[in-house]
């Protein structure tokens, strides 16, 4: 007992000695604690990320079980080009790959949103200032059309012509099944139905027509056209939030067999692969189709200007079909008019050989002939060395007025140039920038298939990131700053009672929506490639990604998990504050102390040294504002015995003051204003006008989230320290970010200086 309880004690001792040091190791990042710790370097756990399972892994991939249903169309369709109707007959295959057993069916309906009675038009508000344009009413839901939107739904039938019992609800449709659809097995029906095309200069909606009243004749977008199967997922099961607007949709991938029957001098742009040419293009339009799909340097006019010219004077009472087929599509769009020019180029990707291709009305030139399809072809090559190879046939682009939309191969385009033909740069930029993004789409989310209803951000952010990455290779010119951090700082510096996190539901955002969707997880993106994992990782990551979930349906913590397997990066206090919070970056530069170890030192022999232990003198100031007063001395002891514990070895005290002598040391407070942790970027001006920046993981901040400090040894001697120099992190407020602080200029002095 005796000798078993000096073993103890001595075990007791040297622990306890350990911890000390430990302390004493630590101290200076201890220095002061945080007051409300919100542990911001803790890992996200059930509350913002769900438990892995044997459909999605805890590495971000698809898991070993996982499933996703489809859905296989036979539609014919036919407009009316003088009543604006459209009428059409769809027939659907409908697998069940799921586990379960399903005695109904839901689809979109979001052609019901403008419905009389529609949710949207219900929930609608705002109100009117003295002057009101009279097109902001539709905005604040006031009816001013005699339009009567939403679809006819004439018959919903099964395979042996039997009427299926139904249930419209807003936007979505339940549909009866005769008996339960088992796992593995399909079900297939049929949907009649018509509507009226809508103007989209009353309705700002996707799709749509526009009229030209100078030669009278239609330019027909058409999206949302058709009723859609929802998604039925292992998430959530069916995907049953109402279309209002904002949030657009999910859908079930399959292969489309459309027919499309217009005014026989239209030209019809569209979703999939044309399959019967000969029946709709002259001989010598079909020679240039051709050619097309084999020149690479620049666009093949298929359709010329004076041809479209030509056509918008006639008015054919004949009628042609258009056939188109595309496979593994979640979505299906189309455009026509006789105003249409058609031009077309190959692009030759690594294993693919895509046909970039634009149609547009003679109001789009010159702009649109020069830009249009060189723009399609720079985001398919931009995204696929960052992504995958684009998979489908075609990307179109199409001239659309004050639109930008996207669906599977083909997207719709604003970009006018005035009547004289004249643009400005303003307008240049942003054609092209609109064209990028929406041809991007097809990445995200028509093949990286996420849910735009629940979380706008994955398609619209990533996309937004890629649009910017593209335009910045390809345009350096443009001097592209959307979705830049510098850019993002009037946003994040709002009241953030106001704001929403990214997270929040697209329909919920209100104001929020364009940056939360858009900007701010672009600008996410940003600072993880260039500041927090660099290229090298975050490019293999984020290729990580986009090519496990390819025409799959992600969801964040998909994305979350991938970017941080792929990386060995741990990324989770990133998402924690950047998407789950309102906080933003506010790093203050708070103190700077100039030191120099004393020249003239406490006996090393000595076993008592006057000095206390650690103490970084501060005899000419506790909080300089400058660095007028020289250097402070400190004095550096050897190290007492106590601090080596049982090591037997010693460091070379002599050896580390020798190599500190003549240094400048620079001890530098920071504090946490925003919120929101971030790396430290410093750059320090030296007497000689260089210049030197030191890079500091956001982990400094793990163990105090308000408050650091840390020591730097420097060569030459340092004029100004600057944090966040290049806008690299979005900080809101650069006046604290400066050593010697500067005096910003009062509102008075702003105003006689300008």
């Amino acid at each position: 007992m005796f000798i078993l309880t000096g073993i103890f004690a001595l075990l007791h001792i040297q622990i306890t000695l350990m911890k000390k040091l430990l302390v004493i190791a630590l101290f200076a990042s201890f220095a002061v604690q945080a007051q409300n710790w919100k542990g911001k370097f803790e890992q996200l756990g059930p509350n913002e990320l769900p438990t892995p399972n044997a459909y999605r892994s805890g590495s971000g991939a698809p898991g070993n079980e996982y499933w996703q249903q489809r859905a296989d169309y036979v539609i014919d369709v036919e407009v009316n080009d003088e009543t604006q109707v459209l009428t059409g007959k769809e027939t659907i295959t409908y697998y069940n790959n799921s586990p379960e057993t399903l005695t109904y069916l839901w689809m979109q309906l979001d052609q019901n949103i403008l419905a009389d009675n529609s949710m949207t038009a219900q929930t609608q508000q705002g109100g009117l200032r003295d002057s009101s344009a009279t097109r902001i009413l539709g905005f604040i839901g006031v009816k001013t059309s005699d339009y009567k939107g939403g679809y006819n739904i004439t018959a919903v039938k099964d395979a042996t012509n039997k009427a299926l019992a139904y249930t419209i609800n807003n936007t979505m449709m339940r549909i009866e099944l005769p008996a339960p659809l088992k796992k593995g097995e399909k079900f297939v029906f049929s949907v009649d139905w018509n509507y009226k095309e809508y103007d989209r200069m009353q309705f700002s909606q996707r799709g749509g027509y526009e009229f030209f009243p100078e030669d009278g004749n239609y330019v027909y977008t058409f999206a949302q056209w058709f009723p859609r199967m929802c998604v039925f997922d292992d998430y959530e099961g069916w995907q049953n939030k109402q279309f209002l607007g904002t949030g657009e949709f999910a859908l079930t991938f399959g292969d489309y067999k459309v027919r499309i029957t217009v005014p026989s001098d239209h030209i019809v742009a569209s979703t999939g692969w044309l399959q019967n040419p000969k029946a709709v293009l002259t001989a010598e339009q079909q020679q240039r189709f051709a050619l097309a799909q084999k020149t690479f340097d620049k666009p093949v006019f298929i359709v010329t200007e004076e041809e479209a010219k030509k056509k918008e004077k006639e008015r054919s009472s004949k009628k042609s079909t258009w056939e188109f087929h595309a496979e593994n599509v979640r979505d299906f769009a189309f455009a026509h008019s006789r105003k249409f020019i058609w031009d077309a180029q190959a692009v030759k990707l690594a294993t693919k050989t895509p046909l970039a291709q634009s149609f547009y009305p003679k109001e789009g030139n010159p702009l649109w002939a020069k830009e249009s399809t060189k723009a399609v072809k720079n985001t398919l090559e931009v995204y696929s060395a960052r992504t995958f190879d684009y998979p489908y046939p075609h990307a179109t682009s199409v001239h659309a007025a004050n639109q930008g939309m996207e669906y599977p191969m083909i997207c719709f385009n604003f970009g006018r140039p005035a009547k004289d033909g004249t643009y400005s740069q303003r307008l240049l930029e942003g054609m092209i920038g609109v064209v990028v993004h929406e041809v991007g789409h097809n990445f995200f989310p028509m093949i990286v298939n996420s849910d735009e209803r629940q979380s706008t951000w994955m398609d619209e952010g990533l996309n937004t990131f890629m649009e910017g990455e593209t335009i910045r290779d390809r345009y350096p010119e443009l001097n592209y700053t959307t979705a830049t951090p510098k850019s993002m700082i009037p946003f994040m510096k709002g009241d953030r009672t106001q704001m929403r996190p990214i997270m929040a539901t697209a329909d919920n955002q209100g104001r929020n929506h364009g940056p939360n969707g858009y900007t701010k997880p672009g600008t996410g993106l940003t600072i993880l490639r260039n500041t927090v994992m660099g290229p090298e990782l975050f490019d293999k990551a984020f290729k990580e990604y986009a090519t496990r979930w390819a025409f799959k349906h992600p969801k964040p913590a998909d994305f979350f998990r991938t970017m941080e397997d792929a990386s060995a990066v741990d990324l989770d206090w990133f998402w924690k504050g950047w998407f789950f919070t309102t906080d933003n970056t506010d790093i203050e530069l708070a103190e700077v102390k100039w030191m120099k170890v004393k020249s003239t030192q406490v006996d090393p022999e000595k076993k008592t040294p006057k000095t206390k232990q650690g103490d970084l003198a501060s005899a000419k100031g506790n909080n300089p504002t400058d660095f007028s007063n020289g250097p402070e001395e400190f004095t550096l002891i050897n190290t007492p015995d106590n601090f080596y514990g049982e090591f037997r070895s010693r460091i070379n005290d002599g050896d580390i003051r020798a190599k500190l002598e003549g240094k400048n040391i620079y001890q530098v407070k920071l504090k946490n204003i925003g919120g929101l942790v971030m790396p430290v970027i410093i750059e320090w001006t030296f007497k000689d006008g260089s210049k030197e920046i030191d890079r500091i993981p956001a982990e400094i901040w793990r163990t105090n989230e308000n408050e650091v400090v840390k020591v730097f040894v420097k060569e030459k001697e340092v004029v100004n320290v600057l944090v966040d120099p290049n806008f690299e992190i979005a900080d809101v407020n650069a006046t604290n970010n400066n050593f010697p602080k500067k005096e910003e200029p009062s509102k008075v002095d702003q105003l006689k200086k300008n």
